[in-house]
Formats: C-alpha cells, sequence, structure tokens
C-alpha cells in the first residue's frame, strides 16, 4: 500500500478480506508506536464469525488486534489480506 494513512481515517470503517469479500468486524481504534508515528495494529471490535475462527491475538478490551501489515486499502472499506492476518 502506498501514500500513509491517518489512523482516525480508519475507525468505524468495516474491516472486509480482499480474497473473498468476507467481513470481519469493525475498527475501533489503531495501536501505533508514539515515537514515529507507526500503525501496527488494527483495533477491530464487533467481530464475526469469520474473525472469529482465525487465530488473531485480543488486546486487554478484548478487541481483535489485526496487524496494519495486513491493510490493503482504505476507502469505505478497510481492504485487509486473510493471508497476512494468520
Amino acid at each position: 500500500m502506498t501514500g500513509k494513512i491517518r489512523g482516525d481515517e480508519l475507525i468505524g470503517k468495516t474491516l472486509v478480506s480482499e480474497e473473498k469479500g468476507q467481513t470481519f468486524g469493525e475498527v475501533d481504534d489503531v495501536s501505533f508506536v508514539s515515537e514515529t508515528g507507526e500503525l501496527m495494529n488494527v483495533l477491530v471490535s464487533n467481530p464475526t464469525n469469520h474473525l472469529s475462527t482465525l487465530s488473531v491475538e485480543q488486546d486487554n478490551q478484548g478487541r481483535y488486534m489485526v496487524p496494519f501489515s495486513a491493510v490493503r486499502s482504505v476507502g469505505d472499506f478497510v481492504i485487509v489480506s486473510q493471508d497476512d492476518i494468520v
């Protein structure tokens, strides 16, 4: 993915897999490195069954942590590579 993405551009958007078009849930927040601003994870709330069945780490609030490296594009939806999530 090219270009810089601001974390607040992601919040509230639905995560969708690029492979099968499955929805995974809604972006609740992002985690980042405070020194550099590098986005680390997309924190997902309201997970669907598709995300729940994958081996995705959760934070202390129960939100799924999808690595930002899995994000392929941001528009009306946040498109992620399911292969890069697990």
